[in-house]
């Protein structure tokens, strides 16, 4: 066989090689290494945060343990392990997306444009962007942050709905990225930036860990409305109706209210105090008949 031959078949072997590895589903993948990874966040209370002792938890967290479970039984891997991997706004969907992980626990919103590239099941909490500013703060909507400084998280659909509020209405802010929530509030704290745009569960749930919360406001109208639901790897309908079944089958039963309440009307960690945040009529609306199926 002469050299260009010989360099033929060695690309059809790679692309041979690629197909089947994309030709792998979750449950097979699982099944292989022994282990369900679940993707979190380091500071996205209360949704999948490290607790004191640096340990994964919060209300997805939860939700991704019953689906660990039902994997587990799926797979018949009764010694299945969990493993985590902390993922940031930026690298959450390319986590899923290469496989590195099966299921992303935290504040992800489901909309059209991630949806080209992974799939959401059930929303598990709907919500919306506003802003957090200090408590002296003269702010109360966005329009007030013409010529000043509002910062966001790098990959979230709060930035990019501020910016494109900034364009249309011409409100001249200075928006800026930062890497993660907890360096946002910082900024916010330290007066580097004027406001904070981020769902308004999440800000509250980060307001409510600074060593001085009332120093801190959540103030302004929504500027989106974001449904938050566990990301999954997309092209994989087995896993997706497994996961989609097991979260019609909390809500339906009432199982996930325990849950909920566990992580918006209990204290948790790290200061121990409840968010006191009831499940709105928009969540409870939604829940009567739990679809993957949301209009954005």
């Amino acid at each position: 066989m002469n050299a260009s031959r010989l360099s033929w078949a060695a690309g059809v072997g790679v692309l041979l090689c690629a197909n089947l590895a994309l030709a792998e589903t979750v449950l097979e993948r699982v099944a292989a290494r022994n282990k369900f990874v679940i993707a979190h966040r380091e500071s996205s209370i209360p949704f999948s945060y490290l607790d004191a002792d640096k340990k994964p938890v919060g209300y997805a967290v939860d939700l991704c343990l019953r689906i660990a479970d039902v994997v587990r039984k799926k797979t018949g891997k009764a010694g299945l392990q969990v493993e985590y991997l902390m993922v940031t706004p930026a690298t959450r969907m390319a986590m899923i997306e290469q496989g590195k992980a099966d299921v992303e626990c935290g504040p992800t919103t489901n909309n059209a444009e991630r949806r080209q590239k992974v799939a959401f099941t059930i929303p598990h909490f709907i919500t919306g962007a506003r802003l957090l500013v200090k408590a002296t703060s003269k702010v109360e909507r966005i329009e007030d942050l013409e010529g000043k400084k509002l910062v966001s998280t790098k990959g979230t659909t709060p930035l990019k709905a501020a910016e494109q509020a900034n364009r249309e209405r011409l409100l001249r802010i200075n928006i800026v990225e930062a890497p993660d929530h907890a360096k946002a509030v910082e900024m916010v704290e330290s007066g580097e930036a004027d406001a904070f745009v981020m769902d308004d569960v999440l800000l509250f749930g980060l307001a409510s860990s600074r060593p001085n919360p009332a120093a801190l406001k959540v103030v302004g109208k929504f500027l989106t409305t974001e449904p938050l639901a566990v990301m999954l790897p997309k092209n994989d309908p087995e896993f997706k109706k497994l996961v989609d079944d097991e979260m019609r089958r909390l809500i339906v039963s009432k199982e996930i209210y325990p849950i909920y309440d566990k992580w918006f009307l209990k204290p948790i960690p790290p200061k121990n105090a409840p968010l006191n945040m009831q499940v709105s009529y928009l969540l409870k609306d939604f829940w009567k008949y739990p679809t993957d199926q949301v209009p954005f």
